[in-house]
């Protein structure tokens, strides 16, 4: 079989919804198989809760982060049996776990018990530590930063997501103060997130720390093609590389839009980007903001089947 070599980018957290991984699930390919064995890798009914939810349930931090995890691995698994391999990968906040299965860095079951307890720990940080995020539209950067630092209380950039989207975390009431301060400061809209905690903020310092302790227990290879770090949106090309941006994930802002560009450049104007899982919410950002680039999010076998003609003229340019 011919391959295509394509710099692929995996999906974060909200890109979960009732139904998700179905047809990849009943699947007789590697994807499939893989699906079938997340519940015995979890000891719990996971891909139940993917299938039939509750929404709340399936929503809930603990339960969305494994499963969008095994829905972007299944598809990239069924992708790989295709003859689709990265040539680079990156990651949004929980995508980084898939990419790193990607790229040869993590076990499949590993990233999957890691996520859940990467899931766990921001759900309990909630509850000990309030917090909140929200989104910021129309402000670069440095304005967004300058205003979260002239704001009483804990409040941080968490999400640089594209040149005009940034997302706030920090407590309740320094989040609610920034808000006002940015729409007040020229922000186009501002708009509260629906979230469980203060993620990528010092809120979770505590559970940083405890993840810490458990991830020094999961065996990391070096990536077999560079991953595009969220901490500092350049690749990384060791396990040490690797272990320590996932360390530092949980409290430090999602360099997300930094890290496309880099993964970006693995390719000429006019090629095709993957977004490999649930939904289109990376798809939609790149297209925004990289328009010379062709981007295509694949999640279900429709999706894999689609991929058959753009990919044929790419056949043996590995």
């Amino acid at each position: 079989m011919n391959t295509a070599r394509v710099p692929m980018m995996f999906p974060g957290q909200a890109s979960q919804f009732v139904g998700m991984a179905r047809d990849l699930s009943v699947d007789s390919g590697a994807g499939g198989r893989y699906l079938q064995g997340i519940n015995d890798a979890l000891g719990l009914d996971l891909l139940g809760i993917m299938e039939n939810g509750p929404a709340e349930v399936l929503t809930e931090t603990r339960n969305a982060q494994p499963a969008i995890l095994a829905h972007s691995v299944a598809t990239f698994l069924t992708l790989r049996e295709r003859g689709v391999e990265p040539v680079a990968v990156a990651g949004h906040s929980l995508g980084e776990y898939s990419a790193a299965v990607a790229c040869g860095a993590m076990d499949p079951f590993d990233a999957l018990r890691v996520v859940r307890k990467r899931g766990e720990l921001m759900f309990d940080s909630g509850k000990s530590r309030p917090g909140t995020m929200a989104a910021v539209m129309g402000l670069d950067a440095s304005c967004v930063r300058e205003v979260c630092l002239q704001v009483d209380g804990e409040v941080v950039l968490a999400n640089l997501n594209s040149p005009n989207q940034m997302v706030i975390s920090g407590s309740i009431e320094a989040v609610q103060a920034a808000q006002d301060a940015l729409q007040e400061a020229g922000a186009r809209r501002v708009i509260p997130l629906n979230v469980s905690g203060a993620f990528h903020s010092p809120l979770l310092a505590e559970a940083a720390e405890e993840f810490k302790r458990f991830l020094a227990d999961i065996e990391l290879r070096d990536p077999q093609v560079p991953l595009i770090a969220n901490v500092h949106a350049g690749p990384v090309n060791t396990a040490h590389e690797l272990r320590e941006g996932l360390e530092a994930q949980l409290v430090s802002p999602v360099l997300w839009h930094p890290s496309l560009e880099e993964l970006c450049k693995t390719v000429s104007s006019g090629s095709t980007v993957l977004e490999v899982g649930p939904g289109k919410v990376l798809t939609n950002l790149a297209k925004r903001s990289l328009p010379g680039l062709a981007f295509f999010s694949v999640g279900t076998l429709e999706d894999l089947d689609q991929l058959a003609i753009p990919f044929r003229a790419m056949e043996g340019k590995a």
